[in-house]
């Protein structure tokens, strides 16, 4: 009898801590997040195509493919002197009414996340700490920067 308690306990436990793992998983704030975190890490790779391929249409407008790609392995590698960066991502804070820059068009919902890269290069040791936004666009987490004044 005993053994059945503990046994119906175990399962009872195991159900309830799958299905908190699984509504953690599908939350939009935490999908928001996993989005950024892809994004940095195919740029800590160099991978700025697979990167670029993340950006929300209005960040695509204002970088053109290619354009991109070579600019950012340019800073990168040319003007900071370094290969590759470590990042940390604090949490996901939901953002309501949000717009990129002033004359873009509004975000009904967006998540924030702070980025902070840190590099080790020719000129020392620096961190850049930024502000970046997650919101679905035709169903896909996508990626914006805030260009606001």
């Amino acid at each position: 009898m005993y053994k059945r308690q503990v046994f119906a306990c175990f399962i009872f436990v195991l159900v309830i801590g799958l299905t908190s793992c699984i509504f953690v998983q599908l939350s939009p704030k935490h999908q928001a997040k996993e989005t950024i975190d892809l994004f940095y890490s195919f740029e800590q790779e160099g991978r700025f195509n697979d990167s670029w391929e993340l950006f929300h249409s209005q960040m695509k407008d204002r970088f053109g493919k290619g354009h991109y790609i070579q600019d950012r392995a340019h800073v990168f590698m040319n003007h900071f002197g370094v290969s590759t960066f470590t990042y940390e991502l604090s949490g996901a804070d939901k953002v309501n009414n949000w717009k990129m820059e002033e004359e873009s068009k509004v975000m009904d919902t967006a998540y924030k996340v702070i980025v902070t890269q840190t590099f080790k290069g020719k000129y020392g040791n620096f961190s850049i700490v930024q502000d970046v936004y997650a919101t679905k666009e035709d169903g896909d987490w996508k990626i914006l920067w805030n260009y606001k004044k």
